[in-house]
């Protein structure tokens, strides 16, 4: 059994990694992935490893601790031998000190890609500006670090009117609302049929799914219609209390910028809506969660040029912040 070896940061992880596990992969019977982490990086480790596992499910990737010491190729050998318990036969590298690392470790060193020419980026140019060189991230990565922006309202205020307005200006994608979805399916149902916190739990984690499915292929900025905290409130809205489950579901979750959208535009009934009798009680109800959860948010107000414009501002200062990621943010 030939047993190969890469080792390095991957701080992030990017297309260049990913050509180079691929091509190890492709030599080897079983290829271990040494990520070195120490607590004061931004993203830790555990997110890095656990990319490259969705990245490269064949490969055997660990953590490491990174003692520092970069420059010398001796003390990294010691300690992989010592890590793993043996020599691997083969270490692949894209960096000047493969040919040293290997020759401490006794192994035979392939180098691939050391020149950048078949994928031309690296992990420096990628921390210094994300956002610039997306092109680069794969999708676990992207799924990560993207910019998320969510339009939430009453009914009938144009969220979704909004939000595919915002995609279409960012040229990408945007996560659809799938409590409407369901709420058509029930459409035929007894007009007595009640809710059940069951359905809303349902609908909070689809609609994660759509989020985080859609963020892997996002183009800079993802943009969402709604989202799991406003199925809570819609929750509260029909059955009186929001469900622990339902609160559950929507916690610890990252959004980068809330637009509600007010209630300063005509009502259209469209068949399953409730009726403009409730739109102000719950624009009221979502400026109440959103300050109390303290989440950043801006009333999306005026005409739908007005608001589009005003949007793209705010969503602009977002992705401005995101660049900066490796000086600001931290992930768990």
């Amino acid at each position: 059994m030939i047993r190969g070896l890469i080792i390095g940061k991957f701080y992030p992880p990017h297309l260049g990694h990913s050509h180079l596990v691929t091509t190890a992969l492709a030599q080897v019977d079983h290829l271990v992935i040494l990520v070195c982490h120490k607590q004061e990086q931004k993203i830790p480790g555990e997110s890095r490893a656990r990319w490259l596992r969705e990245m490269h499910p064949k490969a055997d990737v660990r953590l490491i601790h990174d003692a520092g010491r970069d420059d010398d190729s001796r003390f990294w050998a010691e300690e992989t031998i010592r890590f793993l318990g043996f020599a691997p036969d083969v270490v692949f590298t894209s960096e000047s000190y493969g040919d040293a690392f290997a020759q401490f470790l006794g192994s035979k060193h392939i180098p691939v890609d050391p020149l950048r020419k078949t994928v031309s980026i690296s992990a420096t140019q990628i921390r210094q500006d994300p956002l610039a060189h997306w092109q680069f991230l794969p999708g676990p990565v992207r799924a990560a670090l993207v910019p998320r922006v969510c339009v939430i309202g009453a009914e009938s205020t144009g969220s979704t009117t909004l939000a595919q307005a915002l995609a279409e200006h960012y040229q990408t994608v945007w996560a659809p609302e799938f409590g409407r979805t369901h709420t058509e399916g029930r459409r035929y149902l007894p007009p007595d049929t009640r809710w059940t916190s069951r359905e809303f739990l349902f609908i909070a984690e689809t609609q994660n799914r759509f989020e985080d499915e859609l963020a892997c292929i996002a183009n800079r900025i993802l943009i969402c219609d709604t989202d799991s905290f406003a199925t809570c409130i819609w929750e509260e809205r029909y059955l009186g209390c929001q469900s622990p489950e339902v609160v559950s579901a929507a916690s610890g979750r990252r959004m980068d910028l809330y637009l509600l959208t007010d209630v300063d535009i005509p009502f259209v009934q469209d068949g399953i809506r409730d009726g403009e009798h409730i739109r102000t009680a719950m624009h009221s109800r979502f400026i109440e969660e959103l300050t109390r959860l303290d989440k950043p948010y801006l009333i999306a107000s005026g005409s739908h040029e007005f608001r589009l414009a005003r949007a793209i501002e705010e969503c602009d200062k977002v992705m401005a912040r995101a660049g900066k990621v490796f000086q600001e943010r931290r992930f768990g």
